[in-house]
């Protein structure tokens, strides 16, 4: 079986081709102003790999599914680059509901600031519809080019959907100018109101980018002869096509992707307790296994704000290989904002004139100018002294190579307090790096964080693409569970029939797949695994509880496997170049360049060192130890 993994980032988009345990793989520049540009001329270059010559069509025949992640949404959310918002509700206080926290208080005022419209529905229908109309018409005009139904209270659902159906008459979706009306109801069946309404919001903050640029791949692959649609890895584990999967599902699965790769790892290694962040463009994203099992939160959680969906709990720090680095009141700061790869790092010379991490290791000697990017990309040292001079020496009116010293300094910091504010280091505790810029400085972030022992995965710069190569496809459903065993059965009956329907789309017999029954309580979050979902005899620790029904239906596909590992012939690793690097402001010095495409199982060096493959770079500092495992990893320990 032949399946293309994709990995959209902010900076880069990460392509793998899995058979088996071969893999193909390449990295291009991510085109924000057109992400299919950068999804097809990825499929080309893989191609290339592959055949010798570029031929994206036969790659795409030969194939039995693409499978696609993104950090878009993160990203979006993080930099707050999305659509106006408007919401209609019933009452003011669902503005203090929804604005209870600090958090949640200025993402409303980004998604959605003054674009509020308040209707009485207990008003007769006449009313009540010309009372929406003015609502609707006011919201839009505030710049609301989406607009969300939230209500709250006693029969939610049944009043919003009497409200889009007054919608639906009087702004047909057919007439131009017409803005897209949604109710929070309408996308998840939800007891808690603040959830189920910023769970909407949150969604349609994500919709807009995310339909646009997926049916445009999607047709764009049909137009290629690809015979199997599009599927999106989602962040519950699982991949769907992109007609079956709602835009939330999609925020944050480029982290989940990489968690799925973690989790297999941490199983390989038999670790008992992994933290692992994954460096890209614009985030750090930063995860947890432990006992084998992914953290996750059975109500996620977005910037902090609790929405209906499970979510792996993954932090996303505003700080990545491309994030802006700038000077306030005499202080360094790194991110949230990015420069993503247009313009780009002011070394990329394309434009950009902002300072990152990038350009500082660059000047600091850690990269090469003419081996990054796999020699794809030249650098210009000259690009990024100008933009360190302008933008962090002078301000601070101290030397560039002081200024290259402290912007590291400050950068490690910021990844290694993310890393600490997230979860507890102990002694068991082994970082897992990987992403673009995951081992770039990953000694200094494990001796600021106090763990002694790294691994950096062989496919580490494209590590999320190669964590879908363990995901199935597959279905979720979840409903309040009414008390009535009538209603029960029919509600079971619902969801199997639905799932029938969805596998049947994705060109599935139900009969083949697996069917996973919980009942959850929305009180606590806790759930129960059920043999029988004819017979959903409840635990007596859940009545009185609020309760829904969840149902997994899923198709196994064939996963990724690693290299056995553990009978690795030790010797010394191979070095043929130096490479001259800042020891520290005024101070250079030649160290070895170790390239991991020379180094047999077994090799190992100690630092200081530079390790180095097509895709990723990374300093070893001192006192620190690597070696190379059949699995193509590097695992660095402190000495």
């Amino acid at each position: 079986m032949r399946i293309i993994n994709i990995d959209n980032g902010g900076t880069l988009t990460d392509f793998c081709v899995m058979e088996g345990r071969t893999v193909h793989r390449a990295k291009v520049l991510t085109t924000p102003y057109d992400l299919s540009r950068c999804f097809f001329d990825g499929i080309a270059k893989v191609s290339e790999k592959i055949y010798g010559a570029k031929d994206p069509a036969r790659l795409l025949r030969e194939t039995d599914y693409v499978r696609y992640s993104t950090t878009l949404g993160t990203n979006s959310i993080v930099e707050r680059k999305g659509p106006r918002l408007g919401i209609i509700v019933d009452s003011s206080a669902t503005t203090d509901l929804l604005c209870d926290t600090e958090a949640s208080r200025e993402l409303y005022e980004a998604f959605v600031g003054g674009r509020i419209g308040i209707i009485d529905t207990a008003i007769d229908d006449q009313a009540c519809e010309e009372a929406l109309v003015r609502a609707v018409n006011d919201v839009a005009s505030c710049g609301a080019v989406r607009i969300v139904i939230g209500l709250t209270g006693t029969a939610v659902i049944a009043q919003e959907r009497r409200l889009i159906r007054m919608v639906q008459r009087k702004f047909p979706s057919h007439l131009l100018g017409a803005v897209p009306v949604v109710t929070a109801s309408g996308l998840v069946d939800e007891h808690d109101d603040k959830r189920r309404i910023w769970t909407a919001l949150f969604n349609s903050y994500l919709h807009p980018a995310m339909e646009r640029f997926l049916y445009t791949a999607d047709h764009r692959l049909k137009s290629l002869k690809c015979s199997n649609p599009l599927l999106i890895f989602r962040n519950d584990g699982g991949t769907a096509r992109v007609a079956k999967t709602t835009a939330i599902k999609t925020y944050s699965s480029g982290p989940r992707a990489g968690m799925e790769g973690v989790r297999a790892l941490a199983d390989h290694y038999q670790l008992k307790r992994v933290i692992s962040y994954d460096v890209g463009g614009t985030t750090t994203d930063i995860g947890l296994v432990e006992g084998g099992v992914i953290k996750n939160l059975m109500r996620g959680e977005v910037e902090k704000i609790p929405i209906a969906f499970p979510l792996a709990d993954i932090a996303s720090a505003g700080v990545g290989g491309s994030s802006i680095i700038t000077v306030d009141s005499d202080a360094i700061r790194v991110g949230p904002q990015s420069v993503g790869a247009a313009p780009g790092p002011a070394c990329f010379n394309l434009g950009g004139t902002d300072v990152t991490i990038t350009d500082v290791v660059l000047l600091a000697g850690i990269l090469s100018p003419t081996t990054f990017f796999g020699g794809d990309l030249t650098l210009d040292e000259s690009k990024s002294r100008a933009a360190i001079l302008k933008r962090i020496a002078e301000p601070l009116r101290i030397e560039v190579e002081t200024a290259v010293e402290q912007v590291m300094t400050e950068w490690v910091n910021c990844v290694s307090r993310s890393i600490s504010d997230y979860t507890k280091i102990d002694l068991d505790t082994v970082f897992v790096a990987f992403g673009g810029a995951g081992a770039l400085l990953a000694t200094r972030v494990a001796d600021q964080a106090g763990v002694s022992k790294i691994i950096i995965p062989g496919l580490a710069a494209v590590f999320s693409a190669c964590g879908i190569g363990f995901s199935d496809l597959s279905h979720e459903y979840r409903n309040q569970l009414p008390q009535a065993e009538a209603a029960q059965r029919s509600l079971v009956e619902d969801l199997i029939e639905r799932a029938r329907r969805d596998m049947f789309a994705e060109g599935v017999n139900l009969a083949e797949c697996e069917c996973i029954w919980h009942i959850q309580s929305d009180r606590d979050a806790t759930e129960y695994l059920i043999a029988d979902p004819s017979r959903l005899e409840l635990p007596p620790s859940l009545r009185g509880h609020d309760l829904s029904l969840r149902l997994k239906v899923l198709k196994r596909l064939e996963h990724f496997s690693f290299e056995a590992i553990g009978n690795e012939k030790p010797s010394a690793a191979i070095s043929t170049v130096v490479r001259k690097i800042m020891m520290k402001p005024g101070e250079w010095g030649e160290i070895p360049v170790y390239r991991l495409e020379d180094q047999k199982s077994g090799a190992a060096a100690d630092g200081p060192a530079i390790i180095e493959e097509e895709y990723f770079t990374g300093k070893i500092d001192e006192k620190w130890r690597f070696r190379v495992s059949s699995n193509r990893d590097v695992v660095i320990e402190k000495i």
